[in-house]
């Protein structure tokens, strides 16, 4: 007589989906945790980056204001309108140093994020720093360390034209070892790509800023609080 093996107990499709869901529900759960979690931490992170990267760009400032860039004025951050964020900063006299903004463009890879630095008295951009770049380590990533590269921003000229409305010359990336003019840039050799991306960036933001920050001077030059 030969032995039959039983066959093991058939699960139910409704067992199985259920078992799924359940598995799903507390997957998602553990997700949503660790994220709330991290977020406060990430998100305090962050603003402590960019507080020092104010700093680093504006390297006379030691106290700082932020305002929102409406269409045509500037209002202070806790004012409640919505625009683009920009940090004023300020010498321990409580003079106006200069402006910190960010501006972003794509690059080879994904997005650059830069923060750079605008100086009213000489209508010129004065500092960079990179906040993100996924480009390529050891090529595009330079645009953060190359000394050549970053003497493109101890005064590329951000000056407005007669009607005071835009920049009387974009900023542009040329080839390297092509500048000739205050307003561009002298791309990195082999990163141009890079290179074109912070020029962008640039291009695009001050087109957008300097203009009212110019006709907004008065608001930007008072005392900040907390000033001695």
């Amino acid at each position: 007589m030969t032995d039959v093996t039983p066959l093991p107990p058939i699960i139910s499709s409704r067992r199985m989906m259920a078992t799924l869901g359940i598995t799903a529900l507390v997957s998602g759960v553990l997700v949503v945790a660790a994220f709330e979690l991290t977020r406060t931490r990430i998100e305090a992170n962050q603003r402590a980056a960019l507080e020092q990267a104010i700093f680093r760009v504006l390297p006379g400032a030691s106290a700082r204001q932020s305002f929102i860039v409406t269409a045509d004025q500037l209002q202070p951050l806790d004012g409640g309108a919505d625009g683009v964020v920009i940090h004023a900063g300020y010498d321990r006299h409580g003079r106006l140093v200069g402006i910190a903004a960010e501006a972003a463009a794509r690059g080879y890879q994904d997005i650059i994020r830069l923060l750079y630095a605008y100086t009213p008295d000489c209508e010129c951009i004065t500092a960079i720093h990179v906040l993100r770049n996924n480009d390529t380590p050891g090529i595009g990533d330079r645009i953060a360390t190359d000394p050549a590269f970053l003497a493109n921003f101890r005064a590329l000229a951000a000056r407005l034209n007669t009607e005071r409305s835009a920049l009387a010359h974009a900023i542009v990336t040329v080839r390297h070892g092509r500048k000739v003019e205050a307003w561009e840039i002298d791309a990195i050799s082999g990163a141009t790509i890079s290179s074109r991306a912070v020029g962008k960036a640039l291009n695009d933001s001050a087109q957008a800023l300097v203009p009212v920050v110019q006709q907004q001077l008065t608001v930007l030059t008072r005392t900040p609080r907390g000033s001695p």
